[in-house]
This record gives structure tokens, sequence and C-alpha cells, in this order.
């Protein structure tokens, strides 16, 4: 059956805060792949970035949302790259994928400029920016469901979902 929602957007758009509320109202499990990679390696992102390099990261994260897809029947979210790996796109086709999409003020805002993400080390408002115009595309492409977060609570993103997936 797969996921009831996949929620993918830059970081900073809520993925983690609007799943978690998602799950709840439609009374199914959270799942959210970062959290997954981190079990499999046994360490933080920001560890595995560090450590063993961006390109295993993202295999790590490749396989993550691979099983996640087949095992998970409720809300799942994936990290802000999951998509550029070109299987996870083929994987996402057919399910319901939610676009939260988030403007760059909104995303600096909620990530805070002396993050831990190891994508936005150095200047984060700069890599941000660049991480978010290179993506949008593929968010756009891949998504059944674009949801605009700015300005917007959770509980208002979240209402906006259900109604969007028909219940």
């Amino acid at each position: 059956m797969g996921p009831r929602a996949v929620l993918i957007g830059a970081p900073g758009s809520g993925k983690t805060t609007v799943g978690r509320l998602l799950a709840e109202r439609l009374g199914v499990a959270f799942r959210d792949t970062d959290t997954d990679v981190e079990t499999v390696a046994g360490k933080p992102v920001s560890d595995i970035f560090v450590e063993d390099g961006e390109e295993r990261f993202r295999e790590l994260e490749a396989e993550a949302v691979r099983r996640a897809l087949a095992e998970h029947d409720g809300v799942l979210s994936l990290g802000g790259g999951a998509i550029l790996a070109e299987t996870t796109r083929e994987l996402l086709a057919g399910h319901p994928v939610v676009y939260l999409e988030v403007g760059l003020s909104q995303a600096v805002a909620r990530v805070g400029l002396g993050s831990a993400r190891p994508l936005l080390v150095l200047n984060p408002r700069s890599q941000l920016k660049k991480l978010m115009d290179a993506r949008r595309p593929i968010y756009e492409e891949l998504s059944t469901v674009k949801i605009t977060t700015d300005e917007r609570g959770p509980d208002e993103v979240v209402d906006e979902i259900v109604k969007e997936l028909g219940g």
C-alpha cells in the first residue's frame, strides 16, 4: 500500500513538525528517513557527513527511503536532499507526495544560522538559497500536492494537506 503521505521540501519547511501532526491527525505512525539513517549508521547525520562523506550519506539515505516506501503505511518525511537520487525519484512515482514550500527568510529563521546541518556550515544563508534554488524544480516535479508554509502554523498546514489528500 505505501505511505499515506510522503513529505518533501527544503530544510526548515516543516517536514518533521508537520509530519508528526499529520500522522497524529490521520491516526497513523510517523517516520523520518534521517532518523532511519542515523539508526543504521549509529551516529548523527552531521557525523556521517564529516566522517564518511556526503556520498556515503546519500547511499544510506537512498536505501532508507527505499525501505520506508516499501514498509511504512503512515506519514513519511524525507531528508531535504533525498530527492537528488534518481532511484528515489523513480520510487516516489505513484505515492502521494506533499511538497512543503518555504521561502528563504522563513527557512533561515526556522533552521537558524548556527545550524548543525552539514550542508549549511559555511555561509548558511547563501548555501540554503543555493540548495533551495537547485532543488525547487525537482520538488515541484515530484509533488502531487504543493503547500506553502510561510507565515502559517503547523495546524493550518496540516488542515490543508488533509483537505488536498481527500480526507
